[in-house]
């Protein structure tokens, strides 16, 4: 049997039906499946993080793996063990090929923290050269453009519902996930993986010049920065309401009070300015009644 033939027959909920045996192995023996090592990706720090916050269970999640070492779930178990120098792991072995094993990764990490639908989909699209195989196979098995190598516009779209599908996500994300590979800047190919911004947000930017998509992700940090710190200045239950004039005037009286006591930068990438009020602009007498400042 080929290996389109087996990818398309293996279907990783059948997994339990498979032989399988407990073995001991040490964690040097087990690796990354190839896909996932291209990948560059800290989204397992999360998987590593569960597996020390559960290791005193009395029932820890086993670590499954293939005849030939390559972890399919337990990541950070395996992780976990060889920071404290453990020599010897048990391990659950299933006769999984390197293609069948990675639709079983995909399919078991859907839900799992870290694994984002960038991270699954360019997983999935490691098997898009035998998907593409297979769907030429089904041409030539049905009669239709006997001989041809290339794939009509239909069995592309197949290929990518097939991709679609392993990911978990829609079809339309494929296509983003391809053009933003080809084109966008490696800072936000990494800050997709790290689920630090949007695939439709990627995509956008990856028609950019690369030197725009730089400008355009220093920004969109910047002002993420900036919402994280108005949020600790501003509990959700407060209702704020500040005339620029007035702040002004009070700042000018807080400097000539506490020489010093205000701190200026500047940002060559906001578009606007934004003023950010410490408490002891707040402790300021009658700045409440002065400012018309609600809490």
């Amino acid at each position: 049997m080929n290996t389109s033939q087996n990818l398309q027959s293996f279907n990783p909920a059948a997994l339990s039906r498979l032989e399988w045996r407990p073995v001991a192995r040490s964690p040097e023996q087990l690796r990354l499946h190839p896909a996932m090592k291209e990948l560059a990706w800290t989204g397992l720090i999360h998987e590593l993080n569960d597996a020390a916050r559960l290791k005193d269970q009395s029932l820890p999640e086993p670590i499954l793996i293939t005849t030939n070492g390559t972890i399919l779930a337990g990541f950070g178990h395996r992780r976990l063990a060889m920071l404290e120098g453990i020599h010897e792991i048990d391990c659950i072995e299933y006769p999984l090929s390197e293609d069948e094993a990675l639709q079983f990764i995909l399919t078991h990490h859907q839900t799992r923290c870290g694994w984002n639908d960038f991270v699954r989909i360019r997983l999935a699209l490691t098997l898009e050269p035998i998907l593409q195989q297979r769907a030429l196979d089904n041409m030539r098995a049905g009669g239709k453009d006997k001989g041809s190598t290339n794939l009509s516009k239909a069995d592309r779209i197949d290929v990518r519902e097939e991709i679609a599908k392993r990911a978990g996500t829609g079809t339309g994300n494929v296509g983003k996930v391809k053009a933003i590979l080809r084109s966008a800047h490696p800072n936000i190919i990494a800050a997709l993986q790290n689920g630090l911004l949007s695939i439709h947000r990627a995509w956008l930017w990856s028609k950019l010049p690369k030197l725009q998509q730089r400008v355009e992700f220093a920004r969109y940090e910047e002002e993420g920065t900036q919402r994280k710190i108005l949020h600790e200045f501003l509990p959700k239950s407060a209702s704020v309401t500040l005339d620029p004039p007035q702040v002004i005037e009070a700042l000018q009286r807080l400097e000539a009070q506490q020489p010093g006591s205000i701190d200026i930068r500047a940002s060559r990438r906001r578009r606007r300015t934004v003023v950010i009020l410490g408490q002891d602009f707040s402790r300021l007498p009658g700045a409440r009644k002065e400012l018309d400042w609600h809490a």
